[in-house]
């Protein structure tokens, strides 16, 4: 178990290196094979051969690789105190209060 003050390590909000480096990966062939993806997104929507038609899947598809370029973001719910409503107080500064 440690017993000093911990120092070192990654400030918070640093990006994890492996993840941005998969991720600039993935936006850079997406990006080098716009055109072919184009094409079998289209041949998807349209159908190939024996292959039916289907446009749904080709958009699914293309939300899926949209994910790896700009990945979901989380939500996040603000509350106010013990998860009860959110209180808005708006303070100006500056104004004449006697109009």
């Amino acid at each position: 178990m440690a017993k000093g003050a911990k120092t070192g390590g990654r400030q918070p909000g640093t990006p994890n290196k492996a993840t941005k480096e998969f991720r600039d990966t993935v936006s850079s062939l997406l990006s080098d094979n716009a055109e072919n993806v184009a094409l079998w997104l289209e041949q998807v929507a349209n159908g190939v051969g024996d292959a039916k038609p289907d446009p749904g899947k080709a958009l699914d598809l293309m939300a899926k690789l949209a994910e790896f370029a700009a990945p979901k973001l989380g939500r996040v719910e603000h509350t106010g105190r013990d998860g009860g409503d959110l209180v808005v107080e708006i303070i100006r500064f500056g104004e004449n209060s006697a109009s």
